[in-house]
């Protein structure tokens, strides 16, 4: 390999060379046919090993916070999906079912899922099915799947159909999205690094065609809004980017781009490192690059971990998601504190939810929300809400990796959010949030200016 190929696959990898550098639209690159694993049920009608975590309902400062996962490692990477009267909750060790109340329905490791680890989940309120991926990366025939699993209705509990679609040169797990049409999955490493699928033939359990796309087209967007493109969204250097998937007349997939746009932002490196008390070991703050982005209302709203004067800050964005401009930015940040680890939900309303952790070297990291109503001032967020504090040291860089906050599928307004707290052996627990619209209505005396 000469010096300028080699120059040409690391600038690739490195994300500096796009999918879509030198074109506005792009077809697959190859197509494959996958045929799935069938389950008539979550747990295979009790042949999956039980994994009984969470539940213990309380109020924490007037909200419904419930436990999830209280065994994994600093690696959670907690997630939930909320539809058809349940709670859907995925981290590293497994899946667990609850209703709304927070009480325990049924719980399994991920192995009855064809394996895999950093799980993505949604609830799709167009097709009335929940989706995750799960990625391997230690099988022998280092074929590295991504398993992507569809439930064939709203009840989490019964019938589902995972796709393994191989992933050889996959480096890390990926992102997850969708719309009414398709399903998308973006993944670091190889040529090929974005495939979609449509979402009919995974509800329904066929044969699906695989469309595998060159390069990266971005993050997959969670697709709330009735379309049936799906949105991706790339953070390139000073650019928004902002692509779709829609299907040509032949009824394959065509990307087009949509825009690429400067975004002007102050704060846009990645965040710094966070103390904790009573230690010298800091942990990993999060990304600039968002871990789930939605489209509502013809925007693309999300949040991202961010270095703002020396320390780790969130910061939320709503972007027209026709033309890529900025209608509204907020920064969450403190000149004592960091916040971490973000993810953001918005309804119907455009009511928003901005979950995150808080840690600094006089706390262990311990979970957060902050929220707001649609007619708040542009930019502002209510008071920081505290769901429950850390009681241990982490003893590595990794915490969570990330966290999770969605949309009730049921009723598009009330608003989830799953967070990472440390224990007293410095390991992950998880609590679960709910935010009613009953709640979003009250007045508040006064808005922050975040």
């Amino acid at each position: 390999m000469n010096k300028v190929r080699i120059l040409i696959v690391l600038l690739a990898l490195s994300g500096a060379v796009t999918a879509q550098s030198t074109t506005d639209s792009m077809r697959p690159a190859r197509t494959e046919v996958i045929s799935p694993i069938h389950k008539t049920s979550f747990n295979n009608n009790g042949q999956c090993p039980e994994r009984k975590q969470g539940g213990n309902s309380r109020l924490e400062n007037g909200f419904l916070v419930f436990d999830g996962s209280l065994d994994g490692n600093r690696q959670v990477d907690p997630q939930i999906a909320v539809g058809g009267g349940y709670v859907l909750h995925g981290t590293n060790n497994g899946l667990v079912i609850y209703n709304k109340k927070g009480e325990y329905q049924q719980g399994i490791s991920q192995k009855c899922f064809n394996n895999g680890i950093d799980p993505k989940l949604f609830f799709d309120a167009h097709n009335q099915v929940f989706g995750f991926d799960l990625w391997v990366y230690w099988d022998s025939a280092k074929i590295k799947p991504v398993n992507i699993s569809v439930s064939e209705t709203s009840d989490p509990r019964a019938a589902w159909n995972t796709y393994p679609v191989p992933a050889p040169k996959g480096v890390d797990g990926g992102g997850i999205g969708y719309s009414r049409k398709w399903i998308g999955y973006s993944f670091p490493g190889g040529e090929e690094r974005t495939f979609v699928l449509k979402m009919a033939d995974a509800k329904s359990g066929k044969p699906a065609t695989i469309y595998h796309f060159n390069g990266s087209l971005g993050h997959p967007v969670y697709g709330q809004d009735a379309t049936d493109d799906i949105y991706f969204f790339e953070i390139d250097r000073d650019k928004f980017v902002i692509r779709r998937v829609t299907e040509a007349a032949d009824g394959t997939p065509v990307c087009v781009l949509v825009s690429s746009k400067p975004h002007n932002l102050k704060y846009v490196g990645g965040p710094p490192q966070s103390p904790q008390f009573n230690t010298q070991q800091k942990v990993s703050s999060g990304d600039r690059n968002p871990k789930n982005l939605v489209l509502q209302s013809g925007s693309i709203w999300f949040s991202q971990a961010v270095n703002c004067e020396g320390r780790s800050a969130v910061q939320w964005h709503q972007v027209n998601a026709t033309d890529g401009t900025i209608q509204q930015t907020g920064l969450v940040k403190s000149d004592t504190t960091n916040y971490i680890q973000t993810t953001l939900a918005v309804n119907k309303n455009n009511d928003v939810l901005i979950g995150f952790q808080e840690a600094n070297a006089n706390m262990f990291v311990s979970p957060r929300f902050a929220y707001r109503k649609a007619t708040d001032a542009a930019g502002t967020i209510r008071e920081i809400v505290r769901v429950g504090e850390g009681t241990g040291a982490a003893d590595g860089v990794a915490w969570g990796d990330y966290s999770g906050s969605v949309v009730d599928g049921d009723n598009q307004l009330d608003l989830w959010t799953i967070q990472s707290r440390a224990n007293e052996k410095g390991r992950g627990e998880t609590v679960i949030v709910q935010l009613p619209a009953k709640k979003i209505k009250q007045k508040v005396k006064k808005n922050k200016k975040k």
